[in-house]
């Protein structure tokens, strides 16, 4: 982590800001398809069989081979969180006043707008076992607003991140592929407090490597490495602006993941699909949220009914706590001026500490000629979180999406058996 010219208040201040991503639908900040058009409505379950593109390329892109001919996505969601925060102390700021006074409040921000596009392209017209991807997707994303409460110092904060990930799928034999991908990470941060930060953009890449394997007939096995996205923002925050002003450089990382999925055909004549997908995220290694978050579990489970044309499908998450309880007076090795009740405040800003979840969907293959759509709709339960002795955090949230996916070509209606929208009867 990379602090230039600031005093620990500044820091502390730019920790709180980036945050504000995890208020909506997520683990840690990251969305994890969750708010994917088809997956979504299966709790992001989709590392083995993904039932939609963008969801094979944001997580493993071995699974891009379940993808025939050519087929585009274009879907969007909306997540709508409810954040509350309760501080009884007095907190050291950057800014007019010296202190964050005691409050009790709702966040004011609206609730976010998600877009997922993608497209991919099967290359066996050239003789080749391998199809490729190209997207636009969300990866986090929100804001939380306290400007409306005085005592509140004017804290306001807003992250999003977008990324455009290219991928490859290449099957080495009738049962085993394997995928990487290489995506161009977006982000825009805002400082917390008017006056002394602005929106400031930076760009990083990210590199996936993954594997699937069919075990059998009716049940694939798959797996997937994910670098961490590591981001820089010069100049967010300004300390005493005007003459002998200061400059904060802030450096954040998205972390690691590692990831393992099952998914399974064998009930129902193959009408019924069963997936769970365990996933760890690295956050001990990731700068800035190393001094709020320790590493984390994610279990996604999902199904999937096929009756004729219709997929109805649902989900339930168990995401471990990933609040670090003994964080020390420190926030990345830099001693906080409000000791353990600033810390214990940062973290109440980023405190998804939910972990349990559900969600639903249903999916009409040809709703129109050639065009499938999705819909998916989940809730994440109210959760309170006390941190330390003067901080109370309160976040739940709701979220829908949907999705339309057109194919084209030879083979985009005969996919490989048990491939995601394919007409098999497997399927």
């Amino acid at each position: 982590m990379r602090l230039v010219k600031c005093c620990p208040v500044a820091f502390f201040f730019m920790v709180a800001g980036t945050g504000t991503v995890s208020l909506g639908q997520s683990f840690g900040v990251e969305l994890q398809n969750t708010l994917m058009p088809a997956s979504g409505g299966m709790g992001g379950v989709s590392i083995a069989r993904p039932q939609d593109l963008t969801s094979s390329m944001n997580a493993n892109p071995a699974s891009l081979t379940q993808f025939r001919g050519t087929q585009f996505i274009f879907g969007g969601g909306w997540a709508e969180p409810t954040f509350n925060v309760t501080q009884t102390s007095n907190v050291p700021v950057v800014g007019p006043d010296p202190f964050i006074e005691p409050f009790s409040g709702k966040s004011t921000a609206p609730g976010t707008p998600l877009g997922n596009i993608g497209i991919t392209q099967d290359l066996s017209e050239l003789g080749l076992p391998a199809t490729v991807g190209l997207g636009f997707i969300t990866t986090a994303g929100v804001a939380a607003d306290f400007r409306h409460i005085p005592e509140s110092g004017g804290t306001n904060a807003g992250l999003v991140v977008f990324n455009m990930p290219v991928a490859l799928g290449l099957d080495l034999t009738d049962r085993w592929s394997v995928g990487t991908s290489m995506s161009m990470g977006i982000a825009s941060f805002d400082g917390p407090f008017v006056g002394a930060g602005g929106m400031t953009a930076d760009y990083a890449l990210r590199g996936t490597i993954g594997s699937n394997y069919s075990l059998t007939d009716f049940t694939t096995l798959g797996g997937y490495y994910q670098t961490a996205q590591s981001f820089s923002f010069e100049n967010a925050f300004i300390l005493n602006p005007g003459v002998g002003q200061t400059s904060v450089d802030v450096d954040m990382d998205l972390p690691q993941n590692v990831g393992i999925g099952l998914a399974n055909t064998a009930l129902m004549d193959g009408r019924l699909l069963l997936g769970v997908d365990l996933v760890y995220k690295l956050w001990d290694d990731a700068d800035l949220y190393q001094a709020i978050y320790d590493n984390q579990w994610v279990v996604q489970t999902g199904a999937q009914l096929t009756v004729n044309r219709y997929r109805f499908r649902a989900g339930y998450v168990w995401a471990e706590n990933p609040i670090d309880q003994t964080p020390g007076p420190s926030l990345g090795g830099v001693i906080q001026p409000g000791d353990l009740a600033a810390v214990r405040y940062s973290q109440g800003l980023m405190a998804v500490t939910n972990q349990h979840r559900i969600s639903f969907g249903v999916g009409i293959v040809d709703f129109l000629p050639g065009i499938d759509m999705n819909l998916m709709g989940g809730g994440m339960f109210r959760d309170t979180e006390q941190l330390g002795n003067s901080t109370t955090s309160s976040v739940a949230s709701y979220w829908i999406g949907t999705g339309l996916t057109w194919r084209f070509g030879r083979g985009a209606c005969c996919g490989k058996t048990l491939a995601p929208d394919s007409w098999s009867t497997a399927n």
